[in-house]
């Protein structure tokens, strides 16, 4: 960051624990995403591989090389290891990740019907390999509303208690389930208790794919926020949103 003699946030530098910015790469082309990772380096803490998109995306290899090379770390969308459960196919997904070098993977239910106790099986045992990050939330809009926000907040206990190290709450990229209702508007029910639960923000990331939500978490939580399934093309965007550098966060 230039030199310039305004007082902004306090952002921590890299490596860093809390103020985490995870893109969301849903199969860019190469050079889009070797561009954008290099040219905002300093402003991207992780690069999730989308649902399943690295089954199929072109140069997978090619774009693990290069955040190597940049110093970003990176992990595959829960919904690949939820495909493979589904296929009875754990162990299979064990080795795609260790042959793939991850250092962190994602462990979700928000699409196979499992209880988080058994999530929470699969946390441990990741855990004892990989640094593990799990997601609560379901993807289906209905589900979703139907899940009460003391459930929310007892599964979260329960992932941490697995193993986690973080806990993402689902937000999918559309900003239309999990935590958000389907009209994008943020289940305050949910947050407030997570708010007021003790439980440090620095161990929570929100999924917040659009300005809206990026806006409200920032505002809620500070310049420090986790916030998750950003696009290739909102690195800046969200960096100034933190540093109240836009109108949405002025006086933040």
């Amino acid at each position: 960051m230039r030199e310039t003699g305004l007082m902004l946030p306090f952002r921590e530098t890299k490596p860093r624990e809390n103020g985490l910015t995870i893109l969301i790469d849903n199969g860019a082309p190469l050079n889009l995403f070797k561009d954008t990772i290099q040219s905002s380096k300093d402003y991207i803490d992780f690069v999730k591989f989308g649902w399943g998109t690295s089954l199929i995306t072109s140069y997978l290899e090619q774009k693990i090389d290069w955040l190597q090379e940049q110093g970003i770390e990176f992990f595959f969308g829960g919904t690949l290891f939820e495909k493979f459960l589904s296929q009875d196919k754990v162990g299979e997904y064990y080795e795609f990740c260790k042959k793939m070098d991850c250092h962190f993977v994602e462990v979700s239910n928000g699409t196979v019907d499992i209880s988080n106790q058994e999530k929470a099986l699969y946390i441990k045992e990741f855990a004892d390999e990989f640094v593990v990050f799990s997601e609560v939330g379901n993807k289906d809009e209905l589900r979703a509303s139907g899940k009460d926000s003391a459930e929310w907040l007892e599964h979260i206990h329960e992932d941490f208690e697995a193993g986690a190290t973080k806990v993402i709450t689902e937000a999918r990229e559309s900003g239309t389930s999990g935590i958000c209702m389907a009209n994008g508007e943020i289940r305050l029910d949910i947050f407030d208790l997570i708010k007021g639960s003790g439980i440090p923000f620095e161990r929570i990331i929100f999924e917040a794919p659009n300005k809206k939500l990026q806006t409200f978490f920032i505002e809620q939580v500070g310049p420090n926020v986790n916030l998750a399934n950003i696009a290739l093309n909102d690195v800046i965007s969200v960096e100034t949103l933190r540093l109240g550098l836009r109108s949405d966060t002025f006086n933040v």
